[in-house]
């Protein structure tokens, strides 16, 4: 459909109004974003949402696309109208390069350049590349594009790519001057999408989320309940739009999106201020000059001032500190100190994060998945709460499954006398069925501590890429030991628990004596068939129904018995078996932090030669490292100070 002359009119005026005002800011932006002083419009979604059409559509570019993970890095595409150029102008800038490219080209190009950041397999790097369009007719936006949420990994994916991408989701969505850009499928349901969840937990309000429902022809039925009634609390609101599909242009495209919203019977029905790509362009221009206006305020020269006092403080410690950036170190005596001084500050965080519950550290305070000790008693608790209070019974007719085990446990011999056997086989059988928690307790606990370890190892080591990989090593090694034992440990635990009813807890005796007393009623009314079928039992409950057990009389007071007493002793064993691992872990942890690490360290970096050799080798700066302090003076401080100039330039010009 043809633009009227005002509507003509209008898209100039806005066009204009941009290139004049918008884009010098956005340029200022993006080079604060480099500096993590920013963010932007972050587009969001699970696998196969349908976000490569959405961003194909805006763009009018042809992106990476197939199974799996097409986006394996955060893509920062720069859109730049500009009416004077005929042809698009398209490069890619990452790792210090730039790469000029053609729109058949581009495809290609970021394939290649992926490749490059993140290896030749499908995992994901959190190091970024930044596509620039300048094309005519593209809306002025600058979005990153971030890798689709998939829980189940494939082949050759890692099996933590569910963890690696949530981190850099929520990496860039977590600041509170990005626009959250969620494009879900009209197919699914809106509040169990992942994509959805993520948003949330950083935006509760849902003030700085936009969704984009894609795919809106292959599933209207009930869209527009759905984007009206708003289950998921959005605060940007909805625009539907419809996917390009085969080899369609991007004209024909829209054009075939414009019939469906103003043709279809139930798509029709949805506000045409809110379906369309030419709306959602519009949409994100407004949104993001809302965004930059709120965020050019005194608030960004705060941030801007604090980043540049913050790197300033870097270069002055430098030196200083061996934690903060490496000296250019000679000979084996100085590698020593330096080696011993990162294993020594390794420990002492370890000991504030699993020990002592001390989460002062700048890196970890905010953190609360590194406050390890209340990490630990929390996972303890859970592990508590998943043993059954009550001692699980496999048969739902009272007291059946125990006169069962007395009629295998029965001989030739002294009435009676076949109960403490039975006994002992009957909780046998229970610590077996429960044997599975503390495993996977153990499990989670030192998958965590691994976690943990290996993060503060990066912290203290970090700037030594050679020493990195042989502590990793090591921390893995170890973990895998400790965990190892503690399986040991749980197993003979249980086993401990099957080798006899031993209870110390003097209170046995007395609450042994609530639970016979019902002994005698209990007897009596199966005894007398006149009686009706029903006790009451504080401790199973209340009413129990025992007229079954009328035919079992000759076993029904042994197995009374034997219930009584499991179901006491039983109380003992889930107090027992948390406290048990509880202390266990405690002294692993311990003597992991305090002896263990140190000693798996140095014995990995023992190689060929002697291990001071090693670690000075391990240690030689290298061509990257003896660059960091000029790049830091060069790319932080003076840019910094530029980007100050340059905002309250923009401030000042465009603040009324």
């Amino acid at each position: 459909m043809a633009k009227t002359k005002v509507e003509e009119e209008e898209t100039a005026a806005l066009a204009s109004s941009y290139n004049e005002h918008i884009r010098p800011l956005l340029e200022a932006i993006d080079r604060l974003r480099h500096l993590k002083v920013m963010q932007t419009i972050v587009v969001v979604g699970d696998q196969s949402s349908g976000k490569s059409s959405v961003l194909e559509s805006l763009t009018g570019i042809s992106l990476p696309r197939g199974q799996g993970i097409c986006t394996r890095v955060p893509l920062i595409m720069r859109l730049q109208d500009d009416p004077d150029i005929f042809e698009p102008c398209l490069h890619l800038e990452y790792k210090d390069k730039r790469v000029e490219s053609s729109e058949s080209g581009i495809t290609a190009a970021i394939n290649a350049a992926t490749e490059e950041i993140a290896g030749n397999g499908k995992g994901i790097s959190s190091t970024p590349l930044t596509l620039v369009i300048k094309k005519n007719g593209v809306p002025d936006l600058t979005m990153v594009d971030l890798p689709g949420i998939t829980r189940v990994p494939v082949h050759g994916q890692p099996d933590n790519i569910y963890e690696q991408i949530a981190t850099i989701i929520k990496e860039y969505i977590t600041p509170k001057e990005s626009i959250i850009l969620n494009v879900l499928s009209a197919a699914v349901d809106f509040p169990t999408c992942e994509s959805i969840r993520m948003s949330q937990q950083v935006d509760r309000t849902g003030e700085r989320t936009l969704v984009v429902v894609t795919k809106a022809d292959r599933a209207p039925d009930g869209l527009l309940e759905k984007v009206t009634v708003d289950a998921v609390n959005i605060g940007l609101g909805y625009v539907c739009v419809r996917n390009r599909l085969g080899d369609e242009s991007y004209a024909e495209a829209r054009a075939k999106e414009a019939r469906l919203f103003r043709d279809h019977p139930m798509l029709s029905k949805i506000d045409k201020s809110t379906v369309g790509i030419p709306v959602l362009a519009q949409r994100l221009m407004q949104i993001q000059a809302a965004s930059i206006a709120k965020c050019l305020q005194p608030d960004i020269v705060k941030k801007i001032n604090k980043k540049l006092n913050q790197s300033v403080a870097e270069l002055n410690q430098s030196v200083a500190d061996l934690g903060a950036m490496p000296q250019n170190l000679n000979g084996v005596a100085e590698a020593m100190r330096a080696f011993m001084h990162m294993v020594s500050m390794t420990k002492e965080s370890l000991r504030n994060i699993l020990i002592r519950g001390d989460y002062d550290d700048d890196d970890f305070k905010d953190d609360t998945e590194m406050h390890g000790k209340a990490r630990l008693a929390d996972m303890l608790d859970k592990y508590r709460k998943e043993l059954p209070a009550k001692c699980p019974s496999s048969d739902d007719l009272f007291l059946m499954e125990e006169i069962r085990i007395l009629e295998e446990s029965s001989g030739i011999g002294i009435p009676n006398s076949m109960l403490p056997n039975a006994l002992l086989n009957l909780l046998q059988r229970k610590a077996k069925e429960v044997s599975h928690a503390p495993q996977e307790f153990v499990r989670r606990v030192w998958g965590y501590i691994e976690d943990v370890v290996v993060k503060v190892l990066m912290k203290h080591c970090g700037n030594y890429p050679q020493l990195q990989t042989c502590t990793q090593r090591a921390a893995h090694n170890l973990i895998k030991k400790k965990r190892s034992q503690s399986y040991q440990v749980v197993k003979e635990i249980i086993e401990m628990e099957t080798v006899g009813n031993y209870p110390s807890n003097p209170d046995y005796m007395k609450t042994w004596s609530e639970l016979i007393e019902p002994l005698e009623e209990f007897m009596e009314v199966i005894d007398n068939q006149s009686r009706p079928t029903v006790i009451k039992m504080e401790h199973f409950g209340g009413d129990v129904e025992i007229g079954h057990l009328r035919q079992n009389a000759r076993l029904a007071e042994q197995a009374y018995d034997m219930r009584m007493r499991l179901t006491l002793y039983w109380r003992m064993v889930v107090l027992r078996l948390p406290d048990s691992l509880g202390l266990h872990v405690l002294h692993a942890v311990k003597t992991l932090v305090e002896e263990e690490l140190e000693k798996e360290i140095v014995s990995e970096l023992s190689g060929p030669g002697s291990c001071t050799s090693q670690i000075e080798r391990r240690l030689k700066e290298s061509p990257v490292t003896a660059g960091k302090i000029e790049r830091l003076r060069r790319r932080s401080i003076e840019l910094l100070k530029e980007m100050e100039s340059k905002i309250m330039d923009c401030i000042g010009s465009n603040g009324d």
